[in-house]
């Protein structure tokens, strides 16, 4: 049967959980893409097409359940990003040296411990390391995020979700996905304030 071009998420992954693979096989058009380039960024390049796989066949398997109750994009962003979670969890691989050092620290004032200078050098690391080297080393530094803040700060910040749909997603409170994306944003700006310092 005949999917027309105008039908919805929602309608397709209807149609699909029914049984009709037209529909699937539009949902997988629609989204592998943006699935592809969200495992990219949840689990790197080489392990993204399993988590891909994975996913869509998780979707597929669950399309019966899917109630609407949230749009389908976001349901399909649970699902995927749960599928990362666990094959980072599953995956046995060297561990990495976690971005949590380079969080602010603060002295028993509650001044700042850094000085001005440093603080001028990581406010403009993007401005001290050509911006080639500043994408890949971050991106590498977003391969050392924990887990907890790596999946917040990918939906909110890379994938531009709301911090509403990253909440139903990541099946937590708005202010919980705040806090996890500012958390990841210091350390990330603080690592690579810290590789500007040591280049410049």
């Amino acid at each position: 049967m005949a999917v027309p071009e105008e039908a919805t998420d929602e309608t397709l992954a209807s149609r699909a959980g029914l049984g009709d693979n037209h529909a699937f096989d539009e949902i997988t058009i629609r989204y592998q893409a943006r699935v592809y380039r969200l495992a990219c960024r949840l689990v790197g390049h080489d392990d993204a097409p399993d988590v891909v796989q994975e996913g869509f066949l998780s979707v597929y398997r669950h399309l019966a359940s899917y109630r609407q109750e949230s749009r389908f994009g976001t349901w399909l962003y649970r699902i995927v990003t749960n599928a990362a979670l666990m094959h980072r969890r599953a995956r046995s691989r060297r561990p990495v040296e976690s971005l949590e050092a380079y969080l602010p620290r603060f002295d028993a004032t509650g001044r700042h411990c850094h000085t001005p200078v440093e603080l001028q050098v990581a406010a403009h690391a993007d401005e001290l390391l050509d911006r080639r080297a500043l994408a890949e080393e971050a991106t590498a530094a977003l391969d050392r995020l924990p887990d907890l803040y790596r999946s917040a700060f990918v939906l909110r910040d890379l994938e531009e979700l709301t911090t509403a749909e990253v909440a139903d997603v990541l099946g937590v409170e708005p202010a919980t996905v705040r806090q996890r994306v500012h958390r990841a944003r210091l350390m990330l700006r603080g690592y690579l304030g810290a590789l500007a310092g040591v280049r410049s």
